[in-house]
């Protein structure tokens, strides 16, 4: 490949990953997947031509909210990070982390809290939400750490006006790093003393 195409991969990529950071900031979007493939259409680009890396979209999207979400994100992120650790306090029993969107502080306003549960058994959190008439949906969704997958259940429901969603994991899994895909970052996570620390600290990103 010639220099010239070279330097015109490297404009496309960047301008597909300044397209997804706005498509997320404005519309809301928080499935980096989802938000570069609109990109890439919008821009006239092939779905598989000199995509972004997520990193590269992340880094996309904090600059865009800290030139024109200054005063409204920071104040959202407090607020579902407030409810995120209202949740975790009232899970504590099922060893609560958050991960995701949430916890990196480039959810919008339509962010899902992603908690981390460890029980002895999905039964138990199924158990704790029927006692407590909250209505929830389940899936089986897989994780991973090096070759080896990890099966979990996934509840989503509603916590305060915030979508929440529960990974549930063998106890086990609690000591090992988790990636949502074989090739993936492993997920960053923290537990109740770490989220009360951000939250306390008025919102900041992570």
């Amino acid at each position: 490949m010639s220099r010239r195409n070279n330097r015109q991969m490297e404009s496309m990529r960047a301008r597909i990953a300044a397209a997804a950071a706005r498509i997320m900031a404005e519309d809301g979007v928080d499935d980096f997947a989802l938000a570069k493939r609109k990109a890439a259409r919008s821009l006239g680009a092939g779905e598989t031509e000199a995509l972004p890396g997520n990193d590269e979209i992340e880094a996309e999207l904090r600059a865009y909210r800290e030139l024109y979400q200054a005063d409204e994100h920071p104040q959202l992120i407090a607020e579902l990070r407030e409810l995120a650790l209202e949740a975790m306090r009232a899970l504590e029993s099922f060893h609560p982390y958050l991960t995701g969107p949430v916890l990196k502080g480039t959810a919008g306003p339509y962010g899902e809290i992603e908690l981390q549960l460890f029980p002895e058994s999905s039964k138990e959190v199924e158990m704790f939400l029927l006692e407590r008439n909250i209505p929830f949906e389940t899936r089986e969704a897989r994780r991973f750490s090096g070759d080896r997958v990890h099966p979990v259940s996934v509840f989503t429901l509603l916590w305060g006006d915030a979508p929440l969603k529960l990974s549930v994991f063998d106890p086990r899994d609690e000591r090992v790093a988790l990636k949502t895909s074989q090739a993936g970052r492993v997920m960053d996570r923290a537990g109740i003393a770490e989220v009360l620390g951000l939250v306390r600290d008025g919102g900041r990103a992570a």
